[in-house]
């Protein structure tokens, strides 16, 4: 089995990649949640970088004339996924936190005027 240098350049990379996103979630700098996303996406880069077959398959079936081409595309494709999700986190948060701020000034409201105050009336009633 022969392998390009650029195929060990992107396999070696990639197994690196993975090396360091455990030793990140081991140092709790980074979620399982989001590791998983990140090993998953080296792990499948790493294997195209050492299966010279598989790599050749898969550059055939998507119709991709170079097969540096494949793993940029895979590696591209990862990052949009990670983006995607990462958007759809950060959305949530910022709901979460929107929430939080309003319960927050609520309970402030509260406290200095006392809690007949941040009650709202019913239908005008006083």
């Amino acid at each position: 089995m022969f392998l390009s240098r650029t195929q060990e350049f992107v396999a070696f990379g990639a197994v690196g990649l993975a090396l360091f996103v455990l030793e990140l979630v081991r140092r709790r700098k980074l979620s399982e949640e989001l590791s998983l996303l990140w090993l998953v996406s080296s792990i499948a880069i790493a294997l195209l970088g050492f299966s010279t077959e598989l790599l050749r398959a898969a550059t055939r079936a998507l119709g991709i004339l170079y097969e540096s081409s494949t793993v940029f595309a895979a590696g591209l494709g990862f990052a949009v996924i990670g983006l995607l999700y990462l958007s759809i986190r950060l959305s949530r948060l910022s709901q979460e936190h929107l929430l939080l701020a309003r319960e927050i000034a609520l309970l402030r409201l509260e406290r200095e005027i006392g809690p007949a105050a941040s009650v709202p009336s019913r239908g005008g009633q006083a």
